[in-house]
């Protein structure tokens, strides 16, 4: 056996970047679609509620406040469990971890369908916050247990793109329940929304405990030797890391809370945090803002804003995708994150300089969502390249809330803005947001410790030995 795999390693070693580049393929194929669908059903779980509102505002007699209190408790709980979440799959492994927390996220989402009292809202808000709080950064955790740094761009990218398609499809699919379930079984279409998009969850949960593996070395769809290629790929990243612990004399503390802490202290992955928070909020103000904007450059040719929204979610998509390969495949960062937020920048600049007129407007915001969904991928790599295994989970988890406070706190301070001027006025606020974000990560990698993986620090390659 040992001699068996010993030559299948020889093999792959010989045959260089195509033999891992085969085997991370057939990676892709196992892990990212079963991924992406997991993701695409916990965004419909987290706005549909939005969409539901008109008719339960008619239905329970709930004021605009209760919404908005509804999505502040579930933040609230987004930020206090997704640090626990991820020790929870680390300690437990991903395909446990998933499972529950995408059977109770699926139960609480379709329990939603029976509230008739405000705290009984607010109590199903707060728990689905509880629920879904473990999934994006368990999953970001999960990846960088088969990818090295140098290929999770893209990864990252492809994944993140889930949330893209699954809000190009949400109006539609939401108003098509609505309208075509409602009083079906003597249940009202808002009942139906919650109820068909919550259990689904549960269903795709059991799928995930059967077809996914905790790590390349348990993962029977891998031979032995693919698996030794795979770990040997990680072994490089974390070895960079260690070294470059040892030379800042850098010990990881033994406690979570103190973990925390000292990462926390650490200006690079600080920096990071803020960046992620700017970067969150101006684009959940955007995302936020979106649907009115495109109504008003609609209203002269009478296009439907549902028609409009499918372009930039198109284009981010693709965009996202494709600068993420180009960033992993010139072993570059930095400059692929700034361009993004001038991407971002210059494209709402755009709009504004339209003044309304649909054309161009929508140019802009097309070039804007291309930025913004490109450069999240890019911040999450750039932060896992800096963390070894040991901080991975409380790391990203804790930039990864402060990315979510900043969705919180996007929308209502967009609101401000326009209420301060116009649309012209908050998009300029965005602007300076994305243009903020650029300049602090490139300060946050100014003052990181100089280790391996793609710009980790100071736009330096770290190429891998393939031969």
């Amino acid at each position: 056996m040992q001699t068996h795999r010993a030559t299948g390693a020889k093999i792959l070693h010989l045959r260089g970047a195509a033999g891992l580049d085969a085997i991370y393929r057939k990676i892709n194929w196992r892990l990212l679609p079963l991924l992406m669908l997991c993701y695409a059903v916990a965004y419909l779980d987290r706005v549909n509620v939005g969409y539901a509102t008109l008719q339960m505002g008619a239905d329970l007699d709930f004021s605009r406040q209760t919404y908005t209190w509804g999505t502040t408790l579930f933040f609230l709980a987004y930020c206090l469990c997704a640090a626990p979440c991820n020790l929870l799959l680390e300690q437990l492994g991903a395909r446990k971890t998933l499972l529950r927390l995408m059977l109770c996220w699926g139960a609480t989402s379709a329990a939603g369908a029976f509230v008739r009292e405000p705290a009984e809202f607010y109590v199903i808000r707060f728990l689905l916050g509880v629920f879904e709080a473990g999934f994006f950064p368990g999953v970001i955790l999960y990846l960088t247990w088969w990818y090295p740094a140098a290929r999770r761009a893209h990864v990252f990218a492809i994944f993140a793109a889930a949330a893209l398609l699954a809000g190009a499809a949400a109006g539609p699919l939401c108003d098509l329940t609505l309208r075509g379930m409602h009083q079906l079984g003597g249940l009202q279409g808002w009942q139906w929304l919650l109820l068909t998009q919550g259990l689904p969850a549960a269903l795709i949960g059991v799928a995930a405990w059967y077809f996914l593996a905790d790590g390349p070395q348990d993962a029977p769809w891998l031979s032995s030797f693919e698996q030794q290629m795979v770990e040997q790929d990680l072994e490089r990243d974390e070895q960079a890391l260690s070294d470059g612990e040892e030379a800042d004399g850098d010990t990881a503390p033994p406690s979570p809370f103190a973990t925390a802490w000292a990462l926390l202290r650490q200006p690079s992955i600080a920096l990071l945090a803020v960046a992620n928070l700017l970067l969150m909020a101006a684009s959940y103000a955007l995302m936020f803002w979106s649907p009115t904007l495109m109504q008003r450059w609609g209203m002269a040719s009478n296009t439907q804003p549902g028609l409009l929204a499918f372009v930039p979610n198109l284009a981010g998509v693709i965009g996202m995708i494709l600068i993420g390969y180009d960033s992993d495949r010139r072993r570059e960062r930095r400059g692929h994150f700034i361009a993004c937020m001038v991407l971002a920048a210059g494209g709402l600049g755009l709009a504004i300089a339209a003044d309304n007129g649909l054309g161009w407007s929508l140019a802009g915001l097309t070039l804007a969502t291309v930025g913004v969904a490109a450069g999240a991928p890019l911040l999450v790599a750039i932060l896992t390249g800096l963390l070894d295994r040991r901080r991975a989970a409380i790391g990203i988890a804790l930039v990864g809330s402060l990315g979510v406070m900043g969705g919180a706190l996007g929308p209502a301070l967009s609101e401000r803005m326009l209420a301060w001027g116009d649309s012209a006025a908050m998009l300029a606020g965005l602007i300076l947001l994305y243009l903020a974000a650029g300049a602090i990560l490139m300060l946050a990698l100014r003052l990181a410790p100089r280790r391996g993986g793609p710009d980790a620090g100071h736009g330096e390659t770290d190429k891998i030995a393939r031969s």
